[in-house]
């Protein structure tokens, strides 16, 4: 079965068709990348797949079902998770905080078991901040995990926010520009933990501009131009498509 299904997907903010009749499906336990210039759509993509956005026509379909319209925290429940192009993070909680919150859907007590401090709610809060302390390490920042988020540079910030993302344990994580703002050991690092999650099983839609990273750990690329996909393949199969090179890549990708 496919992970993910984008059928005939479009969307218009007034005059401006925003994604137009847009169909691709993800295969399980694979990095499916999405690029395109600025402009193209991807980041509205991300938000009708979470429930950010509904389409006006077309479905999005997860793991067999139709989710086209429900909203965020539902579709998190359903074992999306996600990041943003414009990092969101807690900046009055610490860094462990922040990645503890991540696990909320998977939290059994309530607000008021919580308050009470029930001897069950202890030890599950326990579990919930040793598996966050693992996604901290994973991601290489658990030697800060009570500094305040606020305190990160932006590209450690990009790392906490997948961090946060994988302690909800998601069968489907979305990446969005997460090499923004990273230097060349982080992206580096990147490139590898993004490896190291499709060997776990985990399936990436990812959206990316640095293309050395994109070819490197993608396993097909769709290519959104003006909202409208143009292209799908393998990388060497979009390197060498010549309406993806005109639109996105250049002439230097033709090799």
């Amino acid at each position: 079965m496919l992970i993910l299904e984008l059928n005939d997907i479009s969307l218009a903010f007034g005059g401006l068709q925003a994604l137009e009749g847009v169909s691709f499906a993800v295969t399980p336990g694979t990095v499916q990348a999405v690029i395109g210039p600025n402009g193209a759509g991807k980041t509205t993509l991300f938000n009708l797949i979470t429930g950010f956005l509904a389409p006006q026509s077309g479905q999005v379909v997860f793991q067999g079902d139709e989710i086209q319209g429900r909203p965020p925290h539902q579709v998190a429940r359903l074992g999306i998770a996600r990041t943003f192009q414009l990092v969101q993070l807690f900046d009055h909680m610490t860094v462990l905080e922040n990645v503890m919150v991540g696990r909320h859907r998977l939290s059994k007590a309530g607000l008021l078991a919580g308050a009470l401090r029930l001897p069950w709610t202890r030890h599950e809060e326990q579990s919930i901040r040793e598996r966050a302390l693992e996604e901290l390490n994973f991601v290489g920042l658990s030697d800060r995990a009570e500094q305040p988020a606020a305190a990160l540079p932006l590209g450690l910030k990009r790392l906490l926010e997948i961090a946060r993302a994988l302690a909800a344990e998601p069968t489907l994580l979305l990446l969005d520009e997460p090499a923004s703002g990273l230097d060349a050991v982080e992206t580096e690092r990147l490139q590898e933990m993004i490896l190291a999650l499709r060997e776990r099983g985990l399936t990436i839609l990812l959206v990316e501009h640095d293309m050395g990273l994109t070819m490197e750990v993608a396993d097909r690329i769709a290519v959104l131009n003006y909202g409208q996909l143009i292209a799908t393949g393998t990388p060497r199969e979009v390197q060498r498509n010549p309406e993806v090179i005109a639109a996105y890549l250049g002439t230097d990708w033709q090799t």
